[in-house]
């Protein structure tokens, strides 16, 4: 029965992604950190008249949020890097947001790239067959053993309230800083060099 309910679910949030898909094109942000490129792909859910707090007041208890919409966000690094202070080995990684009701928001990098569309919906469209969707049983107890980093986010506010969620990476000399803004507030951290 559970497994029904996990399709049944997975069938309408895909539908209902694709549905907006137009209205929040997919956004991407690079930049070259010791001599190799760092890039992230990811979804840029709107406010839609909705506050943050209210958005994140619906996140489930664990408080994880995959750092995005529809498919899974992708960080890819052709070198070894620091992001926030803990290395990650050259390679692709999804992203997720640690995101507590009080206190850091956190960075969270893991192995697991979700799963293909075309496996959670025998309908899907052609261009999305392939495209790596989320686990929709949940972080914890999906893929919380695949985590290989978390790094805590230097929290700040925007000068102009951001509609669309968006991922940045400015260079900084031989290093890059990722900044995540929504709304009023921005979350960052540095990405170095693996030494």
């Amino acid at each position: 029965m559970k497994a029904r309910f996990a399709v049944a679910a997975a069938v309408l949030v895909a539908a209902a992604a694709i549905a907006v898909a137009a209205d929040n094109p997919r956004g991407s942000a690079s930049a070259t950190v010791g001599g190799k490129k760092v890039t992230i792909d990811y979804g840029r859910p709107a406010l839609k008249g909705r506050t943050l707090d209210e958005l994140t007041s619906k996140l489930p208890e664990d408080r994880m949020w995959r750092a995005g919409e529809n498919q899974v966000t992708i960080l890819t690094s052709e070198g070894d890097v620091n992001v926030g202070g803990k290395k990650l080995a050259a390679g692709r990684y999804s992203l997720y947001v640690y995101a507590p009701a009080s206190g850091d928001w956190a960075l969270a990098i893991n192995t697991d790239q979700g799963l293909p569309l075309g496996k959670l919906w025998s309908a899907a469209p052609d261009n999305l067959k392939n495209e790596p969707w989320p686990h929709l049983e949940g972080y914890q107890k999906s893929i919380a053993s695949s985590e290989v980093a978390r790094a805590t986010m230097k929290s700040g506010k925007t000068a102009a309230a951001v509609e669309n969620f968006t991922m940045d990476l400015k260079p900084s000399k031989d290093a890059a800083v990722l900044t995540l803004s929504w709304a009023d507030r921005t979350w960052s951290l540095d990405i170095t060099p693996a030494k």
